[in-house]
């Protein structure tokens, strides 16, 4: 049997997903699309991991590999269950899954496209405890009104279908259908990123609440630093399929390490509007991922490249205790954190 570290719930083993690239009239595999490449990481009991990187970096793939929407080319997914048993959710069929897709559940971005539009919020929301066999009829009106009190919506809207509710009302019943299982890890897709700032920060102040409530554990995954820095106990920062620095909030906003992270940080918005940021402009364009450049994916757009980053793949290191970087010149460079892009 796999073993994981007994402090972390999930761990991630070099992580592979590619998806194959089809052409012709016999549809041969001409390629892969490496959306996922290498990645390793873990997450602690109760906190909140959180995931950034540009669109297309590999960010919701992963996230989906964890709950095994996809199959992983290659690469362990450890699970440490309820039951303290560590199991391997990348080699499980689908009726060996079965038992622990109630343990880990998935936010999705799109509060919209998400719920579908034929059924209930009583349907929606009560789903899930149907297909485990945990509730029915009475009992599951009773368990559906209770979680929807908790995400902050009427028991009375459970007869009412989705197009009678704005987006943030949407999305609170995605939570529901999410924590009505009583799971342990949730995979929060860009929870936020479709609402208005308003009820963004309602939402998440809402999984905040319900964190420490039911004592969750978060992979929050988002392209937002702002919403990052406020929600997550450390930051895992993705590029092209590749993990390229990892560490707590506070290291990865004020001591980053890798040129690519220092570009992130300098695009955050400043709150205060006679305040101007001093951005760095990365030069050429993200990498196709069916066909990434040689040594580091970063080097045809980082300002510190030099000929060993062309060359060579950076191993991702852990130069400081917890902190995780891929970059040849980590340790020479000295980079600015997010309060110094700011100038009046």
């Amino acid at each position: 049997m796999k073993t994981a570290n007994d402090q972390n719930i999930l761990e991630i083993n070099h992580l592979k997903m590619h998806f194959p690239i089809r052409k012709g009239v016999l549809g041969r595999v001409q390629g892969q699309v490496r959306a996922v490449d290498d990645v390793s990481l873990s997450v602690k009991p109760g906190e909140t991991l959180g995931l950034v990187g540009e669109s297309g970096c590999g960010k919701t793939t992963l996230g989906r590999c964890i709950v095994r929407a996809y199959t992983p080319t290659a690469g362990e997914v450890l699970y440490q269950t309820s039951s303290n048993k560590t199991v391997d959710l990348a080699k499980l069929n689908k009726k060996q899954l079965h038992e622990y897709r109630r343990e880990l559940r998935m936010i999705f971005q799109d509060p919209y496209s998400s719920l579908n539009p034929r059924m209930t919020v009583l349907d929606i929301v009560g789903e899930p405890l149907r297909i485990n066999h945990i509730a029915d009829g009475k009992a599951l009106e009773e368990r559906v009104a209770q979680t929807l009190q908790r995400v902050g919506l009427r028991p009375e809207y459970m007869r009412r279908y989705p197009h009678a509710f704005s987006g943030g009302q949407r999305q609170r019943i995605g939570i529901a259908r999410a924590i009505v299982l009583d799971p342990r890890i949730i995979i929060a897709d860009e929870a936020v990123s479709a609402l208005d700032v308003s009820v963004r920060a309602q939402i998440l102040k809402l999984l905040q609440t319900l964190k420490q409530e039911l004592n969750l554990t978060y992979l929050f995954i988002s392209h937002d630093l702002s919403v990052v820095e406020y929600v997550a106990d450390r930051v895992a920062v993705m590029y092209v399929g590749k993990l390229v620095e990892m560490a707590e909030t506070d290291i990865v906003f004020h001591y980053p390490m890798h040129p690519y992270t220092e570009a992130l940080l300098s695009s955050v918005p400043k709150p205060d509007p006679l305040q101007r940021s001093q951005r760095i402009l990365l030069k050429g364009e993200i990498p196709d991922p069916s066909n990434p450049p040689s040594g580091c994916y970063f080097h045809p757009r980082c300002r510190f490249c030099v000929d060993n980053c062309k060359v060579n793949f950076p191993e991702l290191r852990e130069l400081t205790p917890g902190h995780w970087v891929a970059c040849h010149r980590a340790e020479e460079l000295t980079l600015n954190g997010v309060t110094s892009f700011i100038r009046a």
